[in-house]
């Protein structure tokens, strides 16, 4: 799962405003620290939604260290479709050439890149090989 950082400080006008260093425009708050948190994953999916809805690039998993700072991650599913989306992008084809690696109709190609659409994992898997890459999985011990 991708990780995204964080950063929570105190509001003026109450709770707690969440950001993430390096992603313009992506932002939520709570009244709680726990609740801003939560909040915060939300917030990244809606942005990638927007971005993809909207053809834009996607930025990359930001790295920051400091107080205040909090790891955020996204469900494998959801990181997947998104790496798969950052390096469509990217690549420069066109959805008609990935359709037709995939052996799939051209509609079907933006199911890979929605998030709310529950893709299954080997086609993803299959969408990462026609751009000349692989899908790997790892697991780690749990924090």
């Amino acid at each position: 799962m991708a990780v995204y950082y964080a950063r929570v400080q105190r509001a003026q006008e109450g709770g707690y405003l969440v950001e993430f260093p390096g992603i313009q425009g992506a932002a939520t708050q709570g009244e709680t620290i726990d609740e801003a948190l939560g909040m915060a994953a939300d917030c990244l999916r809606t942005y990638f939604l927007g971005l993809i809805a909207l053809g834009q690039p996607m930025p990359a998993p930001n790295r920051s260290r400091g107080r205040n700072i909090y790891p955020i991650s996204l469900p494998a599913l959801e990181t997947a479709k998104i790496e798969l989306y950052r390096i469509f992008q990217a690549s420069g084809m066109k959805k008609a050439r990935l359709a037709s690696g995939l052996g799939i109709p051209r509609a079907h190609v933006d199911r890979l890149f929605n998030l709310n659409h529950a893709s299954r994992l080997n086609q993803i898997e299959s969408a990462f090989r026609v751009l000349g890459k692989a899908l790997v999985l790892e697991t780690r011990d749990a924090a």
